[in-house]
């Protein structure tokens, strides 16, 4: 399944790329997609400036090896804040996927540093932050889907539909269990225990009903996978579902922790509004937990803050 087009990789000086690079030739080469490898540097003087961008183009270049004789790989050296620049190269040159091993904020327990978690609410096209050494090939695929059991949403199903052609395509691809995640809350649980009007049975009944219709949401994702990668690919892959009761933000991390995930594929903008769903604290709650790599993506109409400089 070819699902880019034009890859951007991002150069993060303060991690080991090797692994993170070979990942993103095999990607540009198995989706025939173009590659482009940049690095953001801080602003030099202007007598500088020259000396300090072929400096580093040098490294950059470097960082590919013998790779250059299997496709044709685009380089450019800039000057200023990261997340910035890379954002306004996405803009102006259309990519569809940012892949950048992640900073490495070593006086911090959290995975990202500051530049990915900018990425990660603003870039407008999925972003691939790999976590140093990436493996070659990941063993377990964890996919965190959305939805409203009651009504239907077509920015919702949107986002699904990108998290599971994600997902499903680099389950295949990597020969890696895929596994598909909804962390479901009954919202009027703690108000029918407060009250103490409600008994244990009726509570039961409404719990039961709640996680039913969560399952069939979930159930109908799956059928939604099976048709987008084929039947036979479906059951080639036999995707595991998981349904824990419980916030999102502490639900997944905890799955993936207990899976050893490699991969967490998720959205970071969903609907608003509702608690416990991926948006806003929530997103970056469960990205603070991770500790692999993770594949994130915005729904459609999704528009970065970011602005060209003309």
């Amino acid at each position: 399944m070819k699902l880019f087009r034009n890859i951007l990789y991002v150069a993060e000086a303060t991690a080991d790329q090797a692994s993170a690079v070979a990942r993103a030739v095999s990607l540009a080469e198995n989706n025939q997609a173009d590659l482009t490898m940049i690095e953001v540097i801080s602003p030099v003087a202007d007598d500088y400036r020259a000396d300090a961008i072929a400096y580093h183009m040098r490294v950059l270049e470097s960082l590919v090896g013998s790779y250059r004789d299997r496709l044709k790989i685009q380089f450019e050296v800039l000057t200023g804040t990261v997340f910035l620049e890379v954002i306004r190269v996405v803009m102006r040159n259309s990519h569809d996927l940012v892949i950048k091993p992640v900073e490495n904020p070593d006086f911090l327990k959290r995975l990202f540093g500051s530049d990915d978690m900018h990425l990660l609410r603003k870039c407008p096209c999925p972003v691939w932050l790999m976590k140093p050494p990436e493996k070659t090939t990941y063993s377990c695929i964890l996919a965190a889907v959305d939805f409203d059991p009651l009504k239907t949403v077509a920015v919702e199903q949107a986002l699904n539909a990108q998290i599971l052609d994600l997902a499903g395509s680099l389950a295949l691809s990597d020969f890696a269990s895929l596994h598909l995640v909804h962390a479901w809350e009954a919202v009027a649980e703690g108000v029918m225990h407060s009250r103490g009007q409600t008994t244990d049975k009726g509570i039961s009944a409404y719990l039961e009903k709640e996680h039913d219709l969560h399952k069939k949401g979930l159930y109908l994702l799956s059928e939604e996978l099976r048709a987008r990668i084929g039947a036979d690919a479906y059951d080639y892959l036999a995707p595991q579902f998981h349904l824990p009761k419980g916030p999102p933000k502490r639900m997944i991390p905890a799955l993936a922790a207990e899976l050893q995930a490699d991969l967490v594929v998720m959205g970071t903008v969903a609907r608003t509004g509702i608690s416990g769903f991926f948006i806003g604290n929530t997103a970056e709650a469960i990205l603070d937990q991770l500790a692999c790599s993770v594949l994130a993506v915005k729904p459609p109409g999704f528009t970065t803050p970011v602005r060209l400089i003309e």
